[in-house]
């Protein structure tokens, strides 16, 4: 049997779908990226958002139009997670709805669905109580690849459906990661990128206190290893001993991602945040003093039920003066299940997005005054492909894939995605830098 798979939203989600791939193999099933060929398409969703969920939608009846010969669609994710008892009712055209906690089951499901006419729902809307290690299938060359240390969140925030979805937090054990993380540079990856919901509270549940900082020093040690990277961090939770750990360990990368949403403490207090406008700012002088060259990438929400002209021109002033390296602005989405969803004070859709769109708009300005600031410079660059114009495209270590800033270089060389090379920055754009290798 062959199975085609999609994926849609975030990188957790191709991490879940690399490990739904790996217990397919292992059970003797065919993976194909020719759609034309497969007996079964499985579509990993999105559900996080309005936006995402009607892509999602609108994918799964595109993937629809494939079904012949008895071909059979599978939509699995957030969105399956989320919503299969109305999608089962609504969409005849997928044969089986699965959750974000059952792809241990995948294989036993494909065999099911294929010997019978019968259509199902394997969404349990239980979240698993613990998270072990499972097999994954790697694209080819995985020189850079996502680590999940946890999942699941218990912060529930006001606007977030995750905890519903994902259910609570849950660390995954520290040796498993390590065997994870040592598995994956023998397959020849060079940077691990750390993904959970909440990456900073990782090992709370298992060890009585948050162990990140020793975590990343085990990390650290291992041979193959270049970059580490920290994505989804809590500012709270960023304690002087992780910054330390940061500022110390060369195999750490100088950036960080830090979604603090807001800035204003009317918001941050009706989002149900922890933090203050204060302590966001104590947290990022710290991490600016320890590490000065360090890349902070946040996200910001605009629109949240109640902001006022007041507290959104408290936002606009607090990224001007805190100029962030690396940012994205959500406009407000209202979800059902959500404390701000049932809010009465909801922002009109229009002036959600001239929000966003000012934002951005001033991080325009900020993200090409910092990306001048490297003309000139000499640094590390991780090759990802060749232009078709013979030109090279990779980051730096201040970049993560698919979402932040890309190095445009030339090279006498023939290189592979997967090398690391020294370039010289000869010009700067709003979000590219251009060089050649020395």
């Amino acid at each position: 049997m062959k199975v085609y798979m999609e994926t849609m939203g975030c990188p957790k989600n191709f991490n879940d779908s690399q490990v739904a791939k790996g217990l397919i193999q292992e059970k003797g099933f065919q993976i194909t990226d020719n759609i034309d060929e497969c007996d079964v398409m499985i579509l990993n969703t999105c559900g996080f958002i309005n936006d995402a969920k009607k892509e999602s939608i609108s994918r799964t009846f595109e993937l629809a139009e494939y079904k012949n010969d008895g071909k059979k669609l599978i939509m699995t994710g957030c969105l399956s997670e989320r919503y299969s008892k109305d999608l089962f009712e609504e969409m005849p055209e997928v044969d089986c709805f699965l959750g974000v906690n059952e792809y241990d089951k995948l294989p036993d499901i494909l065999e099911e669905i294929m010997k019978s006419h019968i259509r199902c729902d394997y969404v349990s809307g239980c979240a698993a109580k613990n998270l072990s290690r499972q097999p994954r299938l790697l694209e080819d060359n995985p020189y850079s690849a996502t680590l999940k240390i946890a999942e699941g969140c218990d912060n529930r925030c006001a606007y977030c459906v995750i905890p519903y979805i994902r259910g609570p937090f849950r660390s995954k054990k520290m040796e498993d990661v390590i065997e994870e993380a040592n598995w994956l540079a023998q397959k020849g990856c060079k940077e691990l990128i750390l993904i959970a919901q909440d990456v900073t509270v990782y090992g709370k549940d298992l060890y009585g206190e948050m162990v990140l900082p020793k975590l990343l020093r085990e990390l650290c040690r291992i041979e193959g290893i270049e970059w580490i990277r920290l994505m989804y961090c809590y500012e709270d939770r960023i304690t002087d001993e992780l910054i330390e750990v940061m500022a110390t360990e060369p195999k750490i990368c100088h950036y960080i991602d830090i979604p603090i949403q807001h800035s204003s403490d009317n918001m941050l207090r009706a989002m149900n945040r922890r933090s203050t406008e204060e302590s966001i700012r104590t947290t990022i002088d710290k991490l600016k003093k320890a590490i000065p060259d360090i890349h902070i990438r946040t996200t910001l929400i605009t629109g949240f039920p109640g902001e006022s002209e007041e507290d959104f021109d408290n936002l606009l002033d607090f990224v001007d003066e805190m100029r962030f390296a690396r940012l994205g602005v959500f406009a407000y989405s209202q979800e059902e299940n959500t404390p701000a969803g049932e809010m009465d004070n909801q922002i009109p859709e229009e002036i959600k997005l001239l929000r966003q769109d000012a934002i951005m708009r001033r991080q325009l300005d900020i993200s090409l005054e910092t990306n001048k600031e490297k003309v000139g410079m000499t640094l590390r660059v991780l090759v990802e492909e060749r232009d078709l114009d013979g030109s090279y495209i990779g980051r730096t270590a201040f970049d993560a894939p698919e979402i932040d800033n890309s190095v445009i270089f030339a090279s006498e060389r023939d290189l592979k995605a997967g090398d690391f090379v020294n370039v010289l920055i000869q010009d700067a754009f709003d979000y590219d830098l251009t060089g050649m290798e020395v």
